[in-house]
């Protein structure tokens, strides 16, 4: 059974780049009837947030990536990790070192100097002596010597590390007893019986450290996958402005939660020319070995335009629970579906449908500058109250937007007038600017009674304006 896992550390906010790991290891879990599992590596004690923590728990609840079982906390298995370093410690795998900074920042200095790379030289590595007074020892693993250590990558292939190379004999308990990432992050991927490792490919210099931990106990390894980043458009790394912002952000700008799995799972994986993947079909496509093997960019556009794909096709009872994170109650709204086509295909987020929607509702405490000059020329306060009047005395039923255009149809024809004489002075009656959905389905959305407040409210503002000139 594959058995994946995503190992966040409660430092920060849960960002896309951790996200979309996070899906590539649900999917890969899932669509082999295996478990996905979430650990919070919250041993870095300075500098871990319960705020964060709980972000990260909310974001998976929002996005549906559902972990089997518990959550896992490292701070709770402490006692574990005291043991195996013991046990590394009994069979002489580890050993303490009593390097004290200075002497550690001398070394350094002169290996510098000399432009070899810094490391650690090895000098408590079979000390028997007696240790120096007043220095709080590391616990130090004994890495291989002059060996290369070999794993098959499933993104990037076979990698081959030589030990004198690039590694030394690494600390895996600091001074004060706290073990360090990579020796918790093996023991943990071990006991939790994790089989495939699905991470970024910033850790690909921390694999062959666990290795190191992994064959120290004898225990098999699992598959590794190491996923390129995500880059800004520039080929940089993301920042906040480029989009690498907290999940939930999304969540207050609109975007759907379907929506950014969508948008992730494609950045990096791909299947043929589709664009649009429900989750579903992600579980059946999906495998981690056709991850593209070069970064992936950020398209802020694509998302928007994905957003905008799945508005399009929501349905009312959909519409109507999201929106109420937007303060937006279509409850109350005896016309809500009528709103919901009129404005679905023209908002590309929730929150932009939320502003589009208030602008019909709410009635207009202002009309729009540009759209008065414009379009409240000599001549638009007659035709306003006239529209007013024949409004007054019409009697056929007003209801449904067709009605609506019968209604205006009417007033064409008896005034003798076009479409383009009227339509806009409407329009900004009811919504303030010159900008909107059909004037019929607005006017069906607010109702003869409120069209009928709107459009005297437009002929007050144009009768105190002509005054004040």
């Amino acid at each position: 059974m594959i058995v994946t896992r995503f190992a966040p550390s409660p430092t920060g906010y849960l960002h896309i780049g951790g996200l979309r790991t996070a899906l590539y290891s649900y999917l890969w879990a899932k669509k082999n009837g295996g478990k996905f599992l979430l650990r919070i590596e919250d041993t870095d004690l300075k500098r871990n947030s319960l705020e964060a923590t709980k972000a990260i728990e909310e974001a998976f609840k929002w996005v549906g990536l559902k972990q089997d079982g518990k959550i896992y906390y490292q701070s709770k298995r402490m006692d574990i990790y005291k043991e195996h370093i013991q046990k590394l410690l009994d069979e002489k795998k580890a050993y303490y070192c009593y390097m004290s900074k200075d002497e550690l920042d001398t070394l350094r200095a002169e290996q510098m100097k000399a432009k070899q790379r810094p490391r650690y030289d090895g000098r408590y590595r079979d000390f028997k002596g007696t240790p120096p007074s007043g220095i709080e020892p590391v616990v130090r693993i004994k890495t291989p010597i002059n060996e290369t250590i070999t794993f098959s990558d499933g993104i990037k292939g076979k990698i081959s590390v030589k030990t004198d190379e690039v590694m030394d004999d690494f600390i895996i308990a600091r001074s004060d007893g706290t073990p360090t990432y990579n020796f918790v992050v093996a023991i943990d991927d071990h006991y939790m019986g994790i089989t495939d490792i699905i991470r970024g490919d910033d850790h690909l210099s921390n694999t062959p450290k666990q290795i190191v931990v992994y064959k120290a106990f004898g225990w098999d390894l699992p598959k590794f996958y190491h996923v390129p980043m995500i880059l800004n458009p520039q080929g940089k790394k993301l920042s906040k402005r480029d989009g690498a912002m907290d999940v939930m952000e999304y969540k207050k700008e609109g975007y759907l939660p379907e929506v950014l799995l969508n948008f992730l799972v494609r950045l990096g994986w791909s299947h043929g020319d589709q664009e649009i993947f429900t989750l579903d079909e992600m579980l059946e496509l999906f495998d981690p070995k056709d991850i593209n093997k070069s970064a992936s960019a950020y398209n802020a556009q694509k998302l928007l335009w994905l957003n905008s794909e799945y508005i399009k096709n929501m349905s009312y009872e959909r519409f109507e629970k999201e929106l109420i994170d937007f303060d937006l109650d279509l409850k109350s709204i005896e016309k809500k579906e009528i709103l919901i086509d009129a404005l679905r295909e023209r908002a590309k987020t929730l929150k932009e449908f939320s502003s589009k929607a208030k602008a019909i509702l709410q009635r207009p405490t202002s009309y729009e500058e540009k759209a008065v000059k414009k379009f409240l020329k000599a001549g638009a306060k007659e035709v306003a109250k006239e529209f007013k009047s024949y409004l007054n005395s019409y009697k056929e039923d007003l209801d449904i937007p067709f009605e609506y255009e019968k209604l205006i149809n009417g007033f064409l024809k008896q005034h003798n007038l076009k479409l383009k004489d009227i339509a806009q002075i409407i329009r900004i009656a009811i919504v303030g600017s010159a900008v909107s959905p059909s004037i019929y389905d607005i006017m069906s959305i607010i109702g003869k009674d409120e069209l009928k407040i709107r459009i005297d409210n437009l002929i007050q503002f144009m009768e105190e304006r002509d005054e004040q000139k």
